[in-house]
């Protein structure tokens, strides 16, 4: 048998163990193509949520990273909610323990806590509001201007979340995204010098983003050509926009919709080396022992996930 007869053979499976348990599939933008191909439902964190969050299955396979299955179990705790592999975990939700979360409140009392959603159930559960990049700047928006604000953990997307806010009362954590942040602002540079023509696509998380607006604000990059997004945006962005080559500034695995979505069209990763180990760890293999064997079950203690639900919601809610 050949790979692709048994990857084939594998996928095959999969759809009818997904029969068997009623189960759906939910995948992130930065999963391995294959993983991609067979999603029920494929998104950012805050289009994953939603789906979460609506779906009437009895089982939800999540194919993403450990702090994405939590979110899910918590807003549907009586169904079953799996990870195919228990390493996938996150540079950027292990920057900030609820501890250090802890004794930041206690430095600011009475200041509201805004933590992205790539964090622990517990640091969620200490939080006023979660967010996604998709909707950070509404949800700080939304937040009375007298207000203080902590925000957390990502120190690019906090960067870029109060310049378009104008919050000068934010503080931002210092976290990264290890993958993200490698992402550099000469690795944009050289791209768009082989490329002067290319839309540039950047993701707040970036190492690059606050240089970016920076050179957007005086302009040295032209505005209508450079655009902060989400990767549920940037999917959205590169399907109704006119140009045809796209400069990438995210985790190459997104390239892969691109380009499905666009055939005509041409995206080139900022950085080739930006790939996030953790959400490679899931192939189709892993998908199948998960319907098979019910593994890996993710829960999240009922107290924690009580105090984290109102964040989460919120998150769900706005934007």
């Amino acid at each position: 048998m050949t790979m692709t007869e048994t990857k084939s053979h594998i996928v095959a499976e999969i759809q009818e163990w997904k029969k068997k348990r009623n189960a759906i599939l939910l995948a992130h933008n930065y999963e391995l193509p294959e993983i991609q191909d067979i999603a029920d439902v494929l998104g950012d964190s805050l289009a994953l949520a939603r789906a979460a969050a609506e779906t009437t299955a009895d089982v939800i396979v999540f194919c993403g990273v450990h702090f994405m299955a939590e979110t899910a179990a918590m807003l549907n705790p009586e169904k079953t909610v799996l990870l195919p592999d228990l390493e996938a975990g996150c540079s950027l939700a292990d920057s900030i323990t609820a501890d250090q979360l802890r004794e930041w409140k206690a430095e600011h009392p009475g200041a509201v806590v805004v933590a992205y959603v790539n964090t622990t159930a517990e640091v969620k559960a200490l939080s006023d509001y979660c967010c996604t990049s998709s909707n950070a700047v509404d949800i700080v928006r939304s937040i009375p201007e007298d207000q203080e604000i902590l925000f957390l953990p990502d120190m690019f997307l906090g960067s870029f979340v109060q310049r378009e806010t104008g919050r000068e009362n934010m503080h931002i954590w210092m976290g990264e995204c290890h993958v993200h942040a490698g992402i550099a602002p000469e690795h944009v540079d050289d791209v768009l010098t082989q490329h002067p023509e290319a839309e540039l696509l950047v993701h707040p998380e970036c190492g690059c983003s606050t240089s970016s607006m920076y050179l957007m604000s005086e302009g040295i990059l032209p505005k209508n050509k450079t655009h902060i997004l989400s990767t549920g945006n940037m999917l959205k962005h590169s399907k109704t926009s006119e140009a045809s080559e796209f400069i990438v500034a995210t985790e190459v695995g997104i390239i892969h919709q691109m380009q499905k979505q666009n055939p005509e069209k041409r995206f080139i990763p900022a950085n080739r080396t930006a790939v996030c180990p953790f959400m490679k760890m899931i192939t189709l293999e892993k998908v199948l022992a998960a319907l098979k064997e019910n593994k890996h079950v993710i829960t999240v203690p009922e107290e924690t996930a009580e105090k984290a639900k109102l964040a989460i919601e919120r998150m769900i809610s706005i934007g």
